[in-house]
């Protein structure tokens, strides 16, 4: 498998008959082990958003696996009970800290754009296509990067075998996981366009209707796939009759006529399946307070945006201030690296992006002698040029909008018991996907394409974000590993598309700077200001007060992200006696799954 990998050094997953799926009311039926926000103990550590996750991972490592080879069961079982969140049809980034050797190394699986993409595929005439069309299309689907993300990830760190880790979200999907209200709540958001596709509507909408909460779902068609790929590897899916139905789904979606739904089609092909080929890379790497951060390089752009923006908050003693300050400075310094970020950031194997040169503290105090303590920056501010920081303090005319990014993804975070790390976001885009399950396989395609701006977001200016054949689109997942002295710390990480920068930069320095403890530095109430007039805000951060001194000098606020929630981050960190602590959501989405091997504070 390690011949699929490309190694690039930058700066710093037999054709299965289709089985209904099964959502019955069931006393008696499948119990959801009991959530908790935090865990502490011994013998490694989980973060995930769901506890039937958390315990797959658990298994795993009191088996004797790796922080790799749980985080791979963590993602599988994910794949079954937040399946419009992650899955087989998805991709992500994966950050792994090997204490054996120190290092910290990394795993883009982004998926690809099909070699049929054009700069202009989403655009008719002189306009772009509606945004709508592309994400519920066969267009927006890209190569699927999560199960070679899986296979290469075990065969660089891990103990197990795929078929071994993938065995404890084979048996949830037969068996079943009770669904709760988060669950209930997104599948009736999408309950429209699910109805469009026979398939979609079979698996998540058993006999027309949403599940009830409490009921049973299974998923025996993703049980079928898990076994296959168990049996045949990775390449039942990069070159075999998995990779069949996916390409002949996105190629001709299956589209119920009386759904009155033109589905657009993409160009996926057997050969973009069997060429597509994981991306090993040096991490993003930054200094702060005497610790190393390291992320995820581009094509992610979570890595050098928080670490742009950590740099920029550097200069300001962050736990001597009060909260409004710490507040204000956090959002301007968010602000001003979104907007380097959409200049600068794309996949680097088709622009030339500054990496090195975005991370450095000499850009980053180009950029933060903007920043005043009494007042906003206008919106949107222009970029700096990081090639050329002895201009000084970088002020321009701005202009242009901000990219759109689906608001779903999920993270889990790993430790064991001898020190490795994972922090790994992974993802299908916007909550469901493309919303079109292949047929008898269990799974949805993503919509990962419509990451790529459909036209330039500055008009005018080069766009690194544009669509071309095998190209990776920019992304904001920043799966987070911090060292100190060499050892891992904590790692941190979340969803929430573009959100997700600011959400692992605000936990980030409320843990390091402002002394709260990891899970209530995941709990705080969040803001997310990406280079827009108005700052998105969770109702508890607006009701704080510091907000109204924010707004005294300039910040505006809206009601922001999914339900009103930013965010749902997860984490690890090491006490100095060597305890592991788990962090996860105390209430976002229905509340995370801590836990640890051996309990024990």
């Amino acid at each position: 498998m390690l011949g699929r990998q490309v190694r690039l050094t930058v700066g710093v997953l037999a054709t299965c008959a289709l089985v209904a799926p099964v959502a019955q009311a069931a006393p008696g039926g499948p119990q959801a082990p009991p959530k908790q926000a935090e865990a502490v103990g011994y013998g490694g550590a989980v973060s995930s958003v769901d506890p039937e996750a958390t315990r797959a991972g658990i298994e795993v490592l009191r088996r004797g696996g790796t922080a790799a080879d749980a985080a791979v069961a963590v993602a599988a079982a994910l794949g079954v009970t937040e399946p419009y969140s992650a899955g087989v049809g998805g991709g992500g980034y994966f950050v792994h800290y090997d204490a054996q050797s120190g290092a910290v190394s990394t795993i883009d699986g982004r998926e690809t754009a099909p070699a049929s993409a054009r700069e202009d595929m989403f655009v008719e005439g002189d306009k772009p296509i509606p945004f709508d069309e592309a994400v519920t299309s066969g267009l927006g689907v890209g190569v699927p990067g999560t199960p070679l993300t899986w296979q290469e990830a075990l065969d660089r760190w891990g103990r197990k075998d795929l078929g071994e880790v993938l065995r404890p979200a084979e048996r949830l999907a037969r068996r079943g996981f009770a669904v709760d209200e988060t669950f209930r709540a997104q599948t009736e958001s999408n309950q429209a366009r699910f109805s469009a596709f026979p398939a979609t509507r079979d698996l998540f909408l058993p006999g027309g209707k949403l599940p009830e909460v409490g009921s049973t779902m299974r998923n025996p068609d993703l049980a079928d796939t898990y076994s296959a790929l168990a049996k045949d590897g990775v390449d039942a899916l990069y070159g075999g009759e998995i990779g069949a139905d996916v390409v002949r789904t996105v190629r001709a979606p299956q589209v119920d006529p009386a759904a009155g739904r033109v589905v657009r089609p993409g160009g996926m092909t057997d050969e973009d399946l069997r060429r597509y080929r994981t991306v090993e890379q040096a991490p993003s790497h930054v200094e702060y307070r005497g610790l190393d951060v390291y992320g995820m390089a581009p094509s992610s752009s979570g890595g050098t945006t928080v670490g742009e923006a950590l740099n920029m908050l550097e200069r300001t003693d962050l736990s001597g201030v009060d909260k409004t300050e710490y507040l204000h400075r956090f959002l301007e310094s968010s602000k001003i690296g979104f907007a380097d970020r959409n200049r600068w950031v794309g996949d680097p194997a088709f622009n030339d992006v500054p990496t090195k040169e975005l991370l450095s503290q000499e850009f980053a105090d180009s950029r933060e002698c903007l920043i005043t303590p009494d007042a906003v920056l206008p919106t949107p501010v222009a970029p700096g040029d990081p090639r050329a920081p002895e201009q000084g303090c970088q002020a321009r005319p701005a202009g242009g909008a901000e990219p759109y990014e689906g608001p779903n993804t999920t993270h889990l975070t790993v430790a064991d018991a001898s020190g490795d790390v994972v922090s790994y976001t992974l993802t299908i885009e916007q909550t469901g996907g493309s919303g079109i399950v292949v047929p008898g396989r269990g799974f949805l395609l993503n919509n990962e394409l419509t990451d790529f701006s459909f036209t330039p977001s500055r008009p005018g200016q080069p766009d690194p974000n544009l669509p071309g054949p095998g190209k990776r689109p920019r992304s904001s997942m920043s799966p987070t590993i911090v060292l100190q002295d060499g050892k891992p710390l904590l790692a941190v990480g979340s969803p929430g598309g573009a959100t997700i920068i600011t959400t692992v930069l605000q936990v980030l320095t409320g843990r390091v700077d402002r002394g709260m403890s990891l899970v209530d530095a995941i709990a705080e109430p969040r803001a997310s200001q990406r280079n827009s007039a108005q700052t998105d805000a969770e109702a508890a951060f607006t009701a704080q007060p510091e907000a109204e001194k924010l707004r005294a000098i300039g910040h505006q606020f809206k009601d922001g992200g999914e339900r009103g929630e930013i965010g749902a981050a997860t984490g690890v960190e090491r006490l100095p006696d060597g305890r592991w602590v788990a962090a996860a959501e105390p209430e976002r989405r229905g509340g995370g799954a801590a836990a640890v091997v051996v309990p024990g504070r």
